[in-house]
């Protein structure tokens, strides 16, 4: 047939080549479609050779694809997996917030607290003396102080604080990157807003939930203050050491001047501080506050806010700070001040200015003559503590110091220790013993005492004889006041004491005579005063007028106010004529001020733990105290030595530029020639012993005469 003739059989001998026997793919031919189709199959392959890719074989792709597929899957996986858990950590931090926030008070009632006020308390000249309260200083605004001095804290503290919201995601990141590695809260990555809103309503625990609520209040304070307003809270509210809050308090504190008048290296070492307000003190650790304030300074330089000049002057000139006259000394008379206030003012909820009686002058010279001895001396004597109390003989307090440093200890030995006065309280005994009918002239015999086994014995454990009051208190003799105080009764003691204004419990007992009950310098000085006046009962007081912040006066001392007249003139002169003989032959001999008429008593304790000495002029009265708080024992300070010293380079300050005032009823028993005799006159219902002969008489010969009518001799 025809087309029997043209059908191809298939050939099962050998291929024409060796390809063509190995080959099983289909042509193009053999595909649907023809060599249309095989066209459309060879550009493919032209565009996947011109692309790059390799040809393979059918089964490699297929594995190549279903590996693209499962990676593609796990990482649709993995995204999934993310987007679940931060929505999921999103809710959770919610939550936390939302259960601390729940802790603050209602946000849309929250309002900035009320600054503490401010207590100013002022000078008898009129300067300050001190800041109290919890802020330590008026408020000042940003506009009142010089542009460096906030762009200091900018600068160190917060340098994006003009650009961030309150909270600053990188510092916060940074912290928690560090803390994690320290494996503990070390490190901070507050803002300024966010360390203002701790000041403002937190306390100052360090810990998860206090910082997640200084963010929450920090994004409150930046949505209802402007920045300068925040900045402007923040320095009037942060802590700089030494009991100054605000920077105001702290620019007087560390360089006597208002933080309006800060130099620009002075306002670096008051920004670097903050940051450790003990440990970086200027005035107790220079080089470190020095270090950090150079920091500060190359902070504001890189950021533009001073120029190079500015940087290169700071630089050169350090910030030193200052010591106020009676620098420490002063707080021991402010919270003396703050003690007292009280009973004046009641409840404070404003800025007041409180006027005092201190003198900045004297105050200065009662710490400098205490710290110098104990310097010097208190090492050799084995003595650390001290205080001096200075008043008028009105009361009004001039001098308080309460111990050799303040910042060290801020216990008031001043007005709160009480300690044993020694002989510094015979002068009470002797007191008692006039207002019975002795006088200066009654003679005692110095001789052995023995109370019930009590066997007192005189410092130098001698004895002579007869001898009058007048020297028997000079010298200071124990034997004589013990026999005094038998002779009038511990009562009688205790009640001459106690309407001079001893306030401390008393023990009606023989051994009081020695000042064996202990009385706190403040008192025994106050005491003291009424023989200075004359007579007349003082109660102390430091605090003259008390105005509001505006100047309304809330208060001002009376007129008066003392405890009224508590002995006879003469009793008080008589009295004087012995105190005065101390400092002529007994044991305040080297406290003598030339050109002045003094009187005083000294006190040494049994067992050396405490020495006394106390005396006073027309116009001052002072008292020394020296010994040791755990009441170790001195090494025999007595006092007529340190005390007596301190008291005596006090007094010579004090005095230098004053005119000698005498002594009440001086003028008879410091008279000159022959003059007659002055009479004490009896009490009512009391008989004198003697009459009393100003002792001038008596060097010429009148004592003896009198005596001898007296006894017969």
């Amino acid at each position: 047939m025809a087309n029997g003739r043209d059908r191809r059989e298939p050939v099962f001998g050998a291929p024409a080549t060796e390809a063509e026997s190995q080959d099983f793919r289909l042509s193009p031919d053999d595909r649907a479609g023809g060599q249309a189709g095989g066209h459309m199959a060879q550009k493919r392959a032209a565009r996947s050779n011109d692309s790059g890719r390799s040809t393979r074989p059918p089964s490699r792709q297929k594995k190549s694809t279903r590996k693209r597929g499962r990676r593609s899957s796990i990482w649709r996986k993995l995204f999934y997996a993310g987007v679940v858990l931060s929505l999921w950590g999103v809710i959770a931090l919610g939550s936390v917030v939302a259960y601390y926030a729940a802790q603050l008070p209602p946000i849309d009632e929250l309002t900035i607290p009320k600054r503490p006020p401010n207590i100013a308390i002022m000078a008898s000249d009129g300067s300050l003396l001190a800041n109290k309260g919890e802020t330590g200083g008026r408020t000042v605004s940003i506009k009142e102080l010089p542009p460096y001095l906030p762009r200091a804290f900018v600068a160190i503290e917060d340098r994006r604080f003009y650009d961030h919201w309150g909270i600053d995601p990188v510092g916060i990141a940074r912290a928690v990157y560090r803390n994690i590695n320290r494996r503990g809260v070390s490190q901070g990555g507050s803002t300024l807003t966010q360390q203002l809103a701790k000041n403002l309503f937190l306390t100052q625990e360090r810990t998860a939930s206090r910082k997640i609520q200084e963010a929450i209040l920090a994004l409150w304070l930046e949505r209802n203050y402007t920045k300068d307003q925040i900045l402007e809270l923040y320095l009037n509210r942060v802590y700089f050491g030494a009991g100054a809050y605000g920077v105001e308090a702290a620019a007087q504190r560390y360089y006597g001047k208002s933080a309006r008048n800060v130099s620009l290296s002075e306002a670096a070492v008051l920004a670097g501080l903050v940051q450790a307000p003990s440990r970086l003190a200027p005035n107790r650790n220079p080089d470190a506050a020095q270090a950090r304030a150079e920091l500060v300074i190359a902070a504001m330089n890189e950021l533009g806010f001073i120029t190079p000049g500015m940087t290169k002057t700071a630089l050169g000139a350090p910030a030193k700070p200052v010591r106020a006259p009676g620098a420490g000394s002063v707080n021991y008379a402010a919270d003396y001040v703050m003690d007292v206030l009280d009973d004046f003012v009641g409840t404070i909820e404003s800025d007041i200015v409180v006027s005092t009686t201190i003198d900045p002058a004297l105050q200065s010279a009662a710490e400098r003559s205490l710290v110098e001895e104990l310097d010097s001396k208190g090492q050799k004597f084995n003595v650390s503590q001290g205080a001096v109390v200075a008043m008028q003989p009105d009361g009004a307090l001039k001098a308080l110091v309460g111990g050799r440093n303040y910042e060290a200890s801020q216990f008031n030995r001043a007005t709160v220790a009480r300690r044993q006065p020694g002989s510094s309280f015979k002068p009470f005994v002797y007191l008692a013993a006039m207002e019975s009918g002795l006088t200066p002239n009654t003679v005692r015999e110095d001789s052995p005492v023995n109370y019930k086994g009590w066997a007192p014995e005189n410092y130098d454990r001698g004895f002579r004889g007869p001898i009058t009051l007048r020297d028997a208190l000079a010298l200071s003799l124990n034997t004589v006041a013990v026999k005094l105080g038998l002779e009038v009764g511990p009562k009688a003691v205790v009640q001459a004491a106690q309407k001079l204004g001893i306030n401390s419990p008393l023990m009606a007992n023989p051994a009081l005579a020695l000042g064996t009950s202990e009385v706190t310098p403040l008192e025994l000085v106050s005491a003291y005063a009424a023989f200075a006046n004359g007579g007349t009962g003082v109660i102390p007081y430091v605090i003259t007028q008390v105005k509001s912040g505006d100047g309304k006066v809330i208060y001002r001392r009376p007129a008066g106010g003392g405890l009224g007249r508590v002995m006879d003139p003469m009793t008080a002169t008589m009295m004087n004529d012995m105190m005065h003989n101390t400092f002529v032959i007994g044991t305040a001999k080297k406290a003598q001020v030339p050109g002045w008429t003094m009187a005083g008593k000294t006190g040494t304790t049994q067992d050396w733990k405490d020495a006394w000495f106390v005396g006073f002029t027309g116009s001052l009265v002072a008292g020394v105290w020296l010994g040791n708080d755990d009441g170790t024992v001195t090494k025999r300070v007595t006092g007529g030595n340190l005390p007596a010293e301190i008291w005596h380079a006090f007094m010579t300050s004090a005095l230098k530029d004053q005119k000698p005032v005498p002594l009440p009823g001086s003028e008879r028993f410091l008279r000159q020639g022959d003059v007659p005799v002055a009479e004490a006159q009896p009490q009512p219902g009391q008989q004198r012993e003697s009459a009393w002969i100003p002792p001038q008489q008596q060097r010429r010969g009148a004592e003896k005469n009198f005596l001898e009518k007296l006894f017969g001799l």
